[in-house]
């Protein structure tokens, strides 16, 4: 359980960056607005972050395509949005993927298309030092 904790501070600030977006924008957007919002919040708050920052995926030492993530915070911190109804467990499969494939400890999915914002921190157990 404390592994979970890592990086608290960081993505307390990163979900309450969130938080004010969803608040002054509810629900109803395309991904994209939120994704612009999001962005345009977390530089008012001074957090450090890369946005679609892309990624090569391999198997076997052979690129097989690439993936997006929507932010790197702080180089810490995988943050994938949605704006869906409620977060799926494929959601959650999908963004623990991403964690393995940037070899990143800690991520959070937020799902903004729902009344009240909704997020899960996640924890990459195949994490290498």
């Amino acid at each position: 359980m404390q592994e979970q904790l890592l990086h608290e501070d960081l993505t307390r600030k990163i979900i309450g960056c969130a938080m004010k977006v969803h608040t002054a924008l509810g629900a109803g957007f395309y991904e994209a607005i939120y994704q612009r919002s999001l962005e345009i919040e977390m530089n008012f708050q001074g957090l450090g972050f890369e946005r679609e920052k892309d990624m090569p995926i391999f198997y076997r030492d052979v690129k097989v395509g690439s993936r997006r993530v929507d932010f790197f915070v702080g180089d810490l911190v995988m943050v994938e949005l949605k704006a869906i109804a409620q977060i799926e467990d494929s959601h959650i499969n999908q963004a623990l993927n991403y964690l393995e494939a940037y070899n990143k400890q800690i991520g959070l999915l937020i799902n903004f298309g729902g009344k009240s914002l909704t997020f899960k921190r996640l924890l990459n157990k195949k994490y290498k030092q």
